[in-house]
């Protein structure tokens, strides 16, 4: 008996969770786009988001299990409808392909 299972991915819960500007946890982050210290661009299942600030500094990245967290002074979060790129993916899928 062959075993047949589907390869449409789960989407993993996103969540967001700010403590005074200045720590920011995410989870369900499947990419991170772009990063320095006044912009950190991350994909999710609701779409790219951009958080823009000062200082920014990631504390910790887990993208097998979607956990992102940063501190810094975050000013503005913003999210987009854009799809994760299929042909080049983001930062870290590049770098260590």
């Amino acid at each position: 008996m062959e075993d047949i299972r589907s390869t449409t991915a789960v989407a993993m819960p996103h969540t967001l969770s700010l403590e005074n500007r200045e720590g920011l946890r995410l989870t369900g982050i499947s990419d991170v786009d772009s990063f320095d210290e006044q912009t950190v661009a991350v994909f999710t299942d609701m779409g790219e988001l951009t958080v823009r600030g000062s200082g920014l500094h990631i504390n910790k990245l887990s993208l097998d299990t979607g956990e992102l967290s940063l501190e810094g002074r975050v000013d503005s979060l913003t999210y987009s409808n854009q799809a994760q790129r299929q042909s080049g993916g983001g930062f870290f899928t590049r770098m260590f392909r």
